[in-house]
């Protein structure tokens, strides 16, 4: 078993969850890597990540299935036997955009299910197993780490399933928070804003264009590094008093302007 921190990072194979699970394996952390589909971009991060002295083992799982999941904990279970860190990661944006007043059902339910719903049992799962390893273990560190986004509080009726599911975790979060701080398990959200990854590669001219006219104060692209770094801050015990607390990696994106 494992005697190195061990994080569960979903969505890990590439984009923001690559950047995270590379933080994270420069932090000194055994990773479990989790991915849906695409297994040669899991392979790859894993082969990166090892070249930090860690280990780092990559398992396929739909996070939106109940079945899955319990594969998952199952897994990081019988090749780690802990867990000290969750980063719920995983998500998607709509096959297709479509306005809010002709939006499907099908496309609803797919995103809430895997943004929203799937975290939030899978959260159920290893927080229950974190208590369970405090009894024994209570002078390691346990934590979770939801990947939300600026979409939680900003309107896009072309993709308002998106918008509602990273709302909803941000509730999450807090109850969460709320729930698990009598374990010493603390909670926290990052908020990226606009960040340079496959899923954003489709609209990266239109945002090229907002960042120069001054989207953000910072002009330029989120980069999934950014966002790992600050993982790495709530791993390094930087915010352990600031349970449910939200990191907006943003650019400035949330600050009120005029």
């Amino acid at each position: 078993m494992a005697d190195k921190p061990t994080a569960i990072v979903t969505g890990a194979g590439r984009g923001i969850g690559k950047g995270i699970a590379t933080s994270l394996g420069q932090a000194g952390y055994d990773i479990v890597i989790n991915y849906c589909s695409d297994r040669e971009s899991a392979l790859r991060t894993k082969h990166r990540i090892e070249a930090f002295d860690v280990v780092c083992e990559i398992i396929q799982a739909d996070i939106s299935v109940g079945g899955d999941r319990a594969k998952l904990v199952s897994f990081a279970k019988e090749n780690f036997g802990r867990c000290n860190l969750l980063v719920n990661n995983a998500g998607v944006a709509p096959n297709k955009r479509m306005d809010i007043l002709e939006a499907t059902e099908e496309s609803f339910d797919r995103v809430m299910s895997i943004n929203l719903k799937g975290p939030y049992f899978l959260t159920r799962l290893i927080a229950n197993w974190m208590i369970d390893q405090r009894d024994k273990f209570p002078e390691r560190d346990y934590r979770i780490i939801n990947i939300g986004s600026i979409s939680a509080y900003t309107s896009s009726p072309g993709r308002g399933e998106y918008c509602v599911s990273k709302a909803g975790m941000a509730m999450m979060t807090k109850l969460y928070a709320d729930r698990l701080a009598e374990y010493g398990i603390g909670v926290y959200e990052i908020r990226p804003g606009v960040i340079e990854t496959d899923m954003t590669s489709a609209v990266k001219a239109k945002y090229d264009r907002l960042i120069a006219d001054g989207l953000t104060p910072i002009k330029r692209w989120g980069r999934p590094e950014d966002v790992g770094q600050a993982v790495r801050a709530i791993v390094e015990g930087r915010l352990d008093f600031s349970t449910g607390q939200v990191i907006d990696v943003d650019g400035g994106f949330h600050l009120h302007r005029l």
